[in-house]
C-alpha cells in the first residue's frame, strides 16, 4: 500500500503537488541531556530499522544519523510538518497523542486525519497536540541503556510547556550527517 493512501485526501494533494519531496529526517532533542553519544531522537520503542514494530509505541533513543543514515524507525517526512502531521513513511503510520492530559503518551497508528494525530511542530521548537498547544512532548523519567552502553533510551510524555522544562521539550530535525 502506498504511504499516502492512509493520509487524508487534502494532505495527499499537498504532498503530491510538491515539486520535490524532501529527504526523510529524524526529530531530535536539541539538548544532549545525559546522552553520551548522538543525542536523543524520537524512535519506535522496540526493534531496530525495518524490524521495528510501530505497535510498540515511541521513546527517545540515541540518534542514528551520525552513523551516516537516518534509519527507518527514526525517519519522518518533513514535507508534512506544516500540515501538523508527524508521518513515518516506511511504516505508513502517524504519531498521535493518546490523550492531552499530563503524562499521556504518544504512539503510532494508521494515519486517519484525526485530532489526535494533529501536531504543532514547524521542524524546530516544541511539539504539541494541536488541540492542546500548552502540552509539550517531553523527555521524562530515567535513562536506560540498551544492547550496549552506547544506546540510551528515555520515555516521552506530554507535560505542560514551560521555560523550566525547555531542555526536555525543544526539538529539531536533520538528515544524516
Amino acid at each position: 500500500m502506498s504511504p499516502m493512501k492512509s493520509l487524508p485526501t487534502a494532505l495527499c494533494i499537498v504532498a503530491l503537488s510538491s515539486p520535490a519531496l524532501a529527504e526523510n529526517v529524524e526529530i531530535y532533542l536539541v539538548d544532549m541531556l545525559d546522552n553520551i553519544q548522538n543525542g536523543y531522537c524520537i524512535d519506535i520503542a522496540k526493534g531496530r530499522g525495518e524490524a521495528a514494530n510501530p505497535d510498540d509505541g515511541l521513546q527517545a533513543h540515541t540518534c542514528y544519523s551520525p552513523s551516516g543514515e537516518v534509519l527507518v524507525d527514526q525517519a519522518f517526512d518533513p514535507d508534512l510538518f506544516a500540515q501538523g502531521v508527524l508521518f513515518m513513511p516506511e511504516f505508513d503510520v502517524c504519531m498521535q497523542a493518546l490523550s492531552t492530559e499530563t503524562g499521556a503518551l504518544a504512539d503510532l497508528a494508521a494515519c486517519d486525519g484525526s485530532a489526535a494525530q494533529s501536531w504543532v511542530f514547524g521542524g524546530e521548537g516544541t511539539i504539541a497536540p494541536s488541540s492542546a498547544p500548552e502540552m509539550c512532548l517531553t523527555v521524562t523519567g530515567e535513562t536506560r541503556t540498551g544492547r550496549s552502553d552506547q544506546n540510551q533510551m528515555i520515555a516521552m510524555t506530554l507535560q505542560a510547556c514551560s521555560d523550566e522544562l525547555a531542555a526536555f521539550q525543544t526539538w529539531s530535525n536533520r538528515t544524516a550527517d
